[in-house]
């Protein structure tokens, strides 16, 4: 494919928006050619500031578009999606990839069956940090995390757990790579008919557990992971936009480290003789990129290349199928 592609956005509210404005900048790839809401002012703002045709009515994008991103509430993902894909356009859909693993799947089977490209829009994944954990990621033995948010008055019609807590389960899966043993959650309603808050604890077959908190009802937002494994750990602060990597060194020996003979009082400074000698730090670059722009680039390269997206469909469906897990032991620890 060597002209640019053409793309769409199929809801430019909060995050349509970013979706739009990226398109724009990679002006070499692609080309922003139309956008579709049913709220008049947003098409409006988007008309102005791109420059590019508008609709009430996600449909008509058909035969103007080569691919599309769809930023519409969750419980439309199904119907929209399907659309492109049988009308032979290719779609990143914003997570999660649907409200249900059945209507993941279908997704998921529709876009096999018209051999179209399905991303799913778990922007974690592109952030820089993780190439920099993946080693302990790989033998991870223990996962935390705490994902936190205020009441923003959008995605209503999901619980916490599909719009906040989905993104750690996709990291987690992803890390881990073995089957799910056992889901033992809790959580409730606050603000919504949903669960605003949930934690759960998840068991997998190779040992490993991933202890996930989520809450967007918080006073103020939190985006913490911390993976533990035999051979050290990471700690991902996603909202100051610091991590850190703390490894054995190459001559790490517990069993041959003569305690007594380490006198604690000379030691002028422990911190120092401890990680400068016996463990090695590694400061992570959290700043560096722009994880959303990295996701839409690889949507287009996908679509170029025909090739699989880093995030595909059948991970978006794995990610709701965890999900359902901790809903459903939610359920038999909801409180009234």
């Amino acid at each position: 494919m060597s002209e640019r592609l053409r793309v769409g956005v199929v809801g430019v509210g909060h995050l349509g928006r970013h979706h739009a404005r990226l398109f724009g900048e990679l002006e070499e790839q692609c080309e922003l050619v139309a956008v579709a809401d049913t709220d008049d002012k947003a098409l409006a703002l988007a008309a102005d500031t791109y420059g590019c045709a508008t609709h009430r009515d996600y449909r008509e994008l058909a035969g103007a578009v080569d691919a599309v991103s769809v930023v519409v509430p969750t419980r439309i993902h199904r119907e929209v999606g399907t659309f492109f894909l049988e009308n032979g356009i290719d779609v990143l859909m914003e997570k999660p990839i649907a409200r249900t693993v059945a209507d993941g799947q279908a997704l998921v089977d529709v876009a096999k069956k018209h051999d179209r490209v399905l991303q799913v829009g778990h922007v974690e994944r592109f952030n820089p940090a993780l190439e920099g954990i993946a080693p302990i990621g790989r033998e991870a033995r223990y996962i935390e995390s705490q994902r936190l948010a205020p009441f923003s008055f959008r995605s209503t019609d999901i619980g916490v757990v599909l719009d906040l807590m989905i993104h750690d389960l996709d990291l987690v899966l992803a890390l881990v790579d073995s089957p799910i043993k056992s889901v033992e959650a809790f959580g409730g309603a606050v603000f919504t008919p949903a669960e605003d808050m949930a934690s759960a604890i998840i068991r997998f077959e190779n040992g490993a557990v991933a202890h996930l908190t989520a809450n967007r009802v918080a006073l103020k937002p939190m985006r913490k992971m911390r993976v533990f494994s035999k051979s050290g750990y990471a700690s991902l602060d996603f909202q100051t936009q610091q991590g850190m990597v703390v490894e054995k060194t190459a001559g790490w020996d517990f069993e041959k480290l003569d305690l007594d003979s380490i006198d604690r009082a000379e030691v002028g400074d422990l911190w120092k003789f401890v990680f400068d000698g016996l463990l090695k730090v590694k400061n992570l670059e959290l700043s560096a990129g722009n994880p959303l722009r990295a996701e839409l680039e690889d949507f287009v390269q996908c679509v170029r290349q025909r090739s699989r997206p880093r995030v595909s469909g059948e991970d978006g469906v794995a990610a709701v199928a965890a999900a359902e897990q901790v809903m459903a032991s939610i359920g038999q620890n909801r409180w009234e």
